[in-house]
């Protein structure tokens, strides 16, 4: 009644401004707002106020809590990936004003889980026992150095199961060697010496050297650990240097007078890897604690190896059925794998195991008899 026009219009805002100072709309009494050189306003309070607003207090005219107010982040449910525990959330009632809200970040996965798309699990290897054992076999058997992730009796079993395959590679280059000659012109026993050579230096000599420190250890006619003491040694005696030399004669010849001789060093060198198996089975002990023989011996079973012969027993017809000799590939194989198991025989029991120059000598023997009834003329 006596009070002032609800419906007048309100009173324009006032300005403040003081010694020629700049003077802004609604600005509360007593403080001095001017413009520095760049156009901003610049508060002229007193250095208390200034103090305070570098500590998070609250100048004249504000009605702003301190910094003191901030609180811990509660989290009533499960915390998204990116989130940590305890962490001071900024307010809108503080005093350097509302918080600019983040984007959260999407949920990492968890390790072992399968992650969208079909990637590999992380935070662990990849499980594939048999393609660890191949690389295993190639690293171990050749020069190619393709080695596995991981080297255990498991990788070692697969790497022994899969040595025949190794073959492959091996005769697969002396065939090259004996296709390219054949192309040349050279002489049949020139052919066959190149090829010989060329799966030594594949083979880094391993098993050659294994045959000639297995010739001296049983030549010298001593017992178990002596003769595994003389094998260890770096030189090669009387007995390896003989074998060594009557061994790669008869290779090179009996290869020189096969017919159609790059499918017989192919089979001689499959046949010369499936040794292997039979020497890692089930019941043969390793002659030390340490070395390839301990890694791989009783790794294998009988069954198995029966398995893996009888696989490449087929694939040796096969090949005999191209050149027209199934007969001589099929008997080629089992002539070369029962050689390998009497001079395992007999390396086992003047030993007391298996070592890995037990294994070169019997790749090679295996190899040579292969290729001795290769040579057989029908």
């Amino acid at each position: 009644m006596g009070g002032p026009d609800r419906g007048a219009p309100a009173p324009p805002p006032r300005l403040v401004e003081d010694g020629g100072g700049d003077a802004r709309p609604g600005a509360p009494a007593g403080l001095d707002l001017r413009r520095d050189p760049g156009g901003r306003h610049r508060h002229l309070g007193g250095r208390r106020h200034e103090r305070d607003r570098r500590l998070g207090g609250a100048g004249p005219g504000d009605a702003l809590p301190r910094r003191a107010d901030h609180r811990l982040a509660r989290h009533d449910g499960p915390r998204r990936g990116g989130e940590r525990r305890g962490r001071a959330l900024a307010g809108a009632h503080d005093s350097g004003g509302a918080g600019v809200p983040r984007r959260p970040r999407g949920s990492q996965p968890a390790a072992g889980r399968r992650v969208r798309g079909g990637g590999p699990r992380r935070g662990r290897p990849r499980d594939r026992p048999a393609v660890n054992g191949l690389r295993l076999a190639v690293s171990l058997l050749t020069v190619i150095p393709l080695p596995a992730p991981r080297v255990d009796r498991g990788t070692a079993r697969q790497a022994m199961i899969l040595a025949p395959a190794v073959g492959l590679v091996v005769g697969g280059a002396a065939a090259l060697v004996l296709v390219l000659g054949e192309w040349l012109g050279l002489a049949p026993f020139l052919r066959a010496a190149l090829a010989v050579a060329v799966m030594a230096v594949i083979t880094r000599a391993l098993h050659l050297d294994g045959l000639a420190d297995l010739a001296d250890g049983l030549g010298s006619g001593r017992p178990a650990q002596d003769a595994l003491a003389i094998m260890k040694r770096s030189d090669i005696g009387p007995f390896g240097v003989v074998t060594l030399l009557l061994t790669l004669l008869i290779q090179v010849a009996a290869l020189a007078s096969t017919p159609d001789a790059p499918v017989a060093v192919l089979i001689a060198a499959v046949t010369g890897r499936l040794a292997l198996p039979w020497a890692c089975r089930t019941g043969v002990p390793s002659a030390r604690p340490d070395g390839l023989g301990a890694l791989v011996s009783g790794t294998i079973t009988t069954g198995i190896a029966l398995a893996v012969t009888g696989f490449c027993l087929l694939a040796a017809f096969g090949a005999g059925l191209a050149i027209g000799r199934p007969v001589h590939a099929a008997a080629a194989v089992l002539a070369g794998v029962g050689t390998a198991l009497l001079l395992l025989r007999h390396s086992t029991r003047r030993l007391g195991g298996v070592t890995g120059d037990v294994f070169g000598a019997v790749v090679e023997t295996a190899t040579t008899a292969a290729l001795i009834v290769l040579a057989v003329r029908p």
